[in-house]
């Protein structure tokens, strides 16, 4: 940009020399190169503080690796590279059977567990009868000892010798406290069957609770054998092939997903050039794939943050004279285009210059126009490599 504004000036000079008949000597020459230097000194100094321009602007997106949350053979891939996708679109499927088989299986388990649930109903149902019988039981015992005893006390008190032998009523009084032994032994046992058969979780037998977890998991490890797109975009350099294994391993993608909706043109500017420009202040583009256009746009923001004062937890501490830290870095804006794109073969990541006219000095921004445009006109001229 700098250059194209001096040899502006020197083509100017000599034409003015040429048509004005201006004889050239030393004092002729020290004036236009004296004046050249304030004269473009000063509009670059206007131009960069009101309207500054970078050649570092670039097209950034998002790539997502995809690496299944199940392992397994590869039994199908549907996917054509750099073909749009929807979300939810198939990309590749693993093979299910040993996942339907581990389902299968959970399924059974729970089911055996319900019958389960079913049986210890019946045991504690038949635990209460228990303890009904052994009431019962327990109760004639203690009538037929208590008849025993009774009769002889009543013989005893009329003066007659006692009905039943102290044998026999010892006998009905042991045959009553067994009985009554076995109420306590049924009435445990019936206790313990509620508490197998009523403990419960949120409502539901633990057993069976534990079963609808697993069988869930593995109803999602089922449905993770297909791989689906996580959003819009598509898939480039597709390398998978029915019958290679992909594992859940982080470091071992076997596809990279491109999100089509997660764009961002951004300009990268010194930091001093910055201080007048606000969102919403027009914008131009030039992408060097597309010489001789010019796209409007306008500054969407300015990214607050740079990666050189970046900091994360580590062992380390802060070291000033780092690489990363040593540079003084640039302020990313973010620009909007205003025009479509769509005509214009731009993959994501290819380079653009850019310039944004603020309100000051808004009659300086011609110059810069122009010098955008010459800019954009030198893009037709490359040598391939």
């Amino acid at each position: 940009m700098d250059l194209l504004l001096i040899l502006t000036y020197a083509a100017i000079c000599y034409a003015v020399f040429k048509i004005f008949r201006i004889p050239v000597n030393q004092w002729t020459l020290a004036t236009a190169v004296l004046g050249g230097i304030f004269l473009i000194a000063s509009l670059l100094l206007l131009m960069s503080y009101n309207h500054p321009y970078t050649s570092d602007a670039r097209i950034y997106f998002t790539s997502a690796p995809v690496i299944p949350v199940v392992g397994g053979q590869v039994v199908d891939v549907p996917v054509t590279p750099n073909s749009p996708l929807k979300k939810g679109d198939v990309l590749f499927r693993i093979d299910p059977r040993p996942y339907q088989f581990t389902v299968d299986q959970k399924k059974a388990a729970l089911a055996e567990a319900k019958q389960t649930v079913l049986q210890l109903k019946a045991a504690f149902d038949g635990a209460n009868a228990a303890v009904a019988g052994a009431e019962a039981s327990r109760d004639r015992s203690l009538q037929a000892f208590q008849k025993f005893q009774q009769s002889n006390e009543n013989s005893k008190s009329s003066g007659k010798g006692a009905v039943y032998s102290e044998l026999e009523v010892e006998n009905r009084r042991g045959i009553y406290l067994t009985s009554e032994a076995a109420v306590d032994t049924a009435r445990a046992q019936a206790a313990q069957a509620r508490l197998a058969y009523e403990s419960e979780i949120n409502g539901t037998n633990p057993t069976v609770a534990r079963l609808q977890a697993e069988l869930g998991n593995a109803e999602y490890d089922l449905e993770q054998t297909t791989v689906r797109a996580p959003s819009a975009g598509y898939v480039t350099q597709v390398f998978l092939r029915p019958g290679m294994m992909a594992n859940p391993l982080p470091f071992r993608p076997v596809m990279v997903f491109i999100n089509s909706e997660d764009q961002m043109l951004a300009a990268a500017f010194i930091q001093n050039s910055l201080q007048r420009v606000q969102a919403g202040d027009e914008a131009e583009v030039a992408f060097t794939a597309v010489p001789g256009k010019i796209f409007k746009a306008r500054v969407q923001g300015i990214i607050d943050v740079m990666s050189q004062g970046q900091l994360q937890p580590t062992g380390a501490l802060i070291d000033p004279q780092s690489p990363e830290r040593v540079s003084p870095g640039q302020t990313l804006a973010r620009i909007e285009l205003l025009e479509s794109t769509e005509d214009y073969q731009l993959p994501g990541g290819v380079v653009a210059e850019v310039a944004v006219y603020t309100h000051h000095w808004h009659h300086v921004a011609i110059l810069r126009k122009v010098l955008l445009r010459m800019s954009s006109w030198m893009n037709y001229v490359f040598l391939e490599h």
